[in-house]
């Protein structure tokens, strides 16, 4: 009988040292979660600021059609500047198209880059890019002060900057819009401001 007390207080004793690692385990989580704050899109200084009126730009599409940028519009756009060659770039090309369906009220979504027409017409082709409206502009880069990419810039209606920044993730694209919906220039800077 001794032996089942003793069997029983051990086995009592091991559940209360499983509970108690398990909050310490879950407390430390917790802590970990608040020191790495989710990060957003990576803004530039350089180029148009958030609150600015973007540059006025009218350019043709290789997919058809003009395309009307810094006016005011029926919706919000987004102007999304990849390259062929970037492999981040194509990455994100199915959340683009999510992005496009699922937004669609709401929001434009434009693809921009520079080069060779003949190159981005096959990427076009090979991607099955057709349904967006694809400009090429090196005046358009210039005017964003875009040096690395996938670059991002979202614009309210008016034209007005809202957010931009460098997107490497599904996350950091979504980063814009939420930024756009709190009324800040970027995650990071409201995160900033309320530490």
């Amino acid at each position: 009988m001794t032996a089942l007390y003793f069997a029983v207080a051990f086995l009592f004793v091991a559940v209360m040292a499983l509970a108690l690692a398990f909050f310490v385990l879950a407390r430390q989580i917790g802590v970990l979660f608040e020191r790495i704050a989710p990060m957003g899109a990576l803004m530039n200084d350089s180029g148009p600021k958030v609150g600015d009126l973007t540059p006025a730009f009218t350019l043709n599409s290789l997919t058809g059609g003009a395309v009307h940028i810094g006016r005011d519009k029926e919706k919000a756009m987004l102007v999304f500047f990849l390259s062929p060659t970037c492999p981040v770039c194509k990455k994100l090309l199915p959340i683009l198209r999510s992005v496009k369906t699922s937004e669609k009220d709401w929001l434009d979504v434009v693809l921009a880059s520079d080069g060779e027409e003949e190159k981005h017409q096959r990427f076009i082709q090979h991607v099955g890019l057709q349904d967006f409206p694809y400009v090429l502009s090196t005046e358009l880069g210039l005017g964003y002060r875009v040096s690395r990419l996938p670059f991002a810039v979202l614009m309210d209606k008016q034209g007005v900057i809202r957010s931009k920044g460098l997107i490497n993730s599904r996350e950091q694209l979504e980063s814009l819009f939420n930024a756009m919906e709190m009324g800040v220039g970027s995650v990071q800077s409201f995160l900033e401001q309320h530490s």
